[in-house]
């Protein structure tokens, strides 16, 4: 597996983590954000089952058509997290990777809870806070992505609380300065292979990779931000 196309935090260390805890039959499954085309195309291998991809912005529906392409029994679709258009029941398995630790998190958890089968599985990756208080410097970061993290001491009783058994539990903080700087050295390849159009036009995106890159490797954010996953499955209401 190639972690240089593994641009998540945790990199490949929760799928890994997913497939090595996970044994039971899985014939559906939902892969929740962009970036999230390797997972995908993991499950869908390890489980022969049907995947369906969604992602919240018209670039990342292209991107991940585009690489699943050739991945029988993958379908990506645009869709809001929170309010999705499946019917409730409907997988086996959901699997998200950084991408529920957001201003919507209780309704995007309330969505995916809805989705689930009875005793259904979800694997989950969350960006958390390693301390109560953060510095300003690093509230700017998590602003600037719409994130809301929780205190890593709290994480599982957030699920708990909303009716989830934890099945397995990895701290991925560890796999994070890999993660900025794979991020930086993309962003600099990027920027050399861009025309001058493309670089206004990422100007926004591309600061915001600069920026999160250097507070983390540089400016003491690693002592601040963190990553979890957790398996969980679908308990009784």
């Amino acid at each position: 597996m190639n972690k240089e196309k593994f641009l998540l935090p945790g990199l490949d260390k929760q799928i890994n983590f997913l497939r090595k805890n996970l044994t039971s039959e899985i014939s559906s499954a939902l892969v929740i954000g962009s970036a999230s085309e390797i997972p995908a195309e993991i499950i869908s291998n390890k489980f022969n089952c049907k995947i369906e991809v969604i992602v919240e912005d018209y670039e990342s529906l292209l991107n991940s058509r585009l690489i699943l392409s050739s991945v029988p029994n993958v379908n990506v679709r645009l869709m809001s997290f929170e309010a999705t258009d499946f019917k409730e029941n409907s997988f086996d398995l959901v699997y998200a990777q950084a991408s529920v630790s957001s201003l919507n998190r209780n309704k995007v958890v309330k969505e995916i809870k809805r989705i689930l089968k009875p005793d259904g599985f979800f694997c989950v990756g969350e960006v958390v806070t390693l301390k109560k208080n953060v510095p300003q410097f690093v509230q700017d970061i998590f602003d600037a992505s719409n994130l809301l993290p929780l205190f890593v001491d709290n994480l599982e009783k957030y699920y708990s609380e909303r009716k989830f058994i934890l099945i397995g539990r990895i701290g991925l903080t560890n796999t994070l300065n890999e993660y900025f700087l794979l991020n930086k050295d993309l962003l600099s390849t990027s920027k050399e292979n861009l025309t001058e159009r493309e670089k206004s036009y990422y100007k926004k995106l591309l600061n915001k990779i600069n920026h999160e890159s250097n507070a983390y490797l540089k400016l003491g954010a690693d002592k601040y931000i963190g990553f979890i996953s957790l398996l969980l499955r679908k308990g009784p209401e």
